[in-house]
């Protein structure tokens, strides 16, 4: 996620002509975009990072729907 904010920053600092942006090329900010690509769609689902995270959250559910099970038990 954070690749996204900082092409987003660097796209709207290079679309108002702010600081050392206005005189990068529009390529470098385009390159990212497809790197932001390929990272999302690809890689992420190679390295397993998207299962990974889906994952954690069902484990993290599982664990609060356990704790409030045995909470509402002991009272």
């Amino acid at each position: 996620m954070p690749i996204i904010v900082l092409i987003v920053v660097l796209a709207a600092l290079k679309y108002f002509e702010v600081g050392f942006v206005e005189n990068l090329s529009w390529w470098w900010i385009v390159g990212l975009f497809g790197v932001a690509f390929l990272w999302f769609e690809f890689f992420e689902r190679i390295f397993g990072l998207d299962k990974r995270k889906a994952h954690e959250q069902l484990s993290k559910q599982r664990h609060e729907r356990v704790k409030k099970a045995f909470e509402t038990k002991k009272r």
